[in-house]
């Protein structure tokens, strides 16, 4: 695949499945030229005709353990959350039914990414969470996604606590479609993947295309605004920049409120 960096990213085309991989063990930590790989991969499954689903997962049993916080400094956070953003964007405007399996590790961006795929499949014994905020952060794409999915009070006790939940809680809160044993997630994915094709390629694409109708003009206008509060406001806080740097110097932060 042609992008930056080091190969962070894997396709395999077996039509019509096209399966993507995130690979940086052993935590898939989601660093720049992963999003760029994960977009180009993406635009590589949209371009082939015989190519109707999209399936997403990590390797080693892990999904992700989200964004590379060193990426969230002042110098690089506006280019993230650009190439990360552009991502979300890709999934919901492709024609291709998007399908994740999780295992493990689903925090932060991870989880961000798992949940706005159509379908998704999750170990019960997987991780989920959104800590940004432990950082001093905010996560922008559940910000803007997580109250439609979850519901607003649990939107917001899960972006304002930052506390982990099993697969099984991510199936009840809407994140996920099912939560299975460990060892079931690859039968129920391939029962999905056999269920969906033997539906009419055009067929799934127009239904997906409706589905967002609404929802996608919602997404596109909130997350163009929790991108502004998170550029022009957050990251003019002490406290951002102290989470961050905290982080990265393995010590507690020490917040000041401003």
């Amino acid at each position: 695949m042609s992008s930056s960096g080091p190969n962070r990213v894997s396709v395999h085309f077996h039509p019509p499945v096209a399966r993507v991989t995130l690979h940086n063990p052993p935590l898939n930590i989601i660093d720049i030229p992963m999003m760029e790989q994960l977009s180009a991969a993406i635009a590589e499954a949209g371009a082939h005709s015989d190519i109707s689903i999209i399936v997403l997962g990590g390797s080693d049993k892990v999904f992700s353990a989200g964004v590379d916080v060193a990426a969230h400094t002042p110098d690089k956070v506006q280019e993230m959350l650009s190439k990360f953003h552009a991502v979300f964007h890709s999934l919901i405007s492709s024609r291709k039914v998007s399908l994740a399996t999780v295992h493990g590790h689903c925090l932060g961006g991870g989880a961000e990414l798992a949940m706005v795929c159509d379908i998704v499949i999750a170990s019960e014994s997987s991780t989920w969470g959104f800590p940004e905020i432990s950082l001093g952060c905010f996560p922008p794409v559940a910000a803007t996604a997580l109250p439609a999915l979850a519901g607003q009070k649990h939107a917001a006790e899960l972006i304002l606590t930052g506390r982990k939940f099993d697969g099984l809680e991510a199936r009840f809160l809407g994140l996920a479609n099912w939560a299975v044993p460990d060892h079931e997630v690859k039968d129920k994915t391939d029962d999905v993947i056999a269920r969906l094709t033997k539906l009419s390629p055009a067929a799934l694409a127009m239904a997906k295309k409706a589905n967002y109708a609404w929802d996608s003009m919602h997404f596109d206008k909130g997350l163009a605004r929790a991108e502004k509060i998170y550029l022009e406001e957050l990251m003019e806080t002490e406290d951002a920049r102290e989470g961050i740097a905290a982080f990265l110097e393995k010590r507690e932060p020490k917040w000041k409120g401003k």
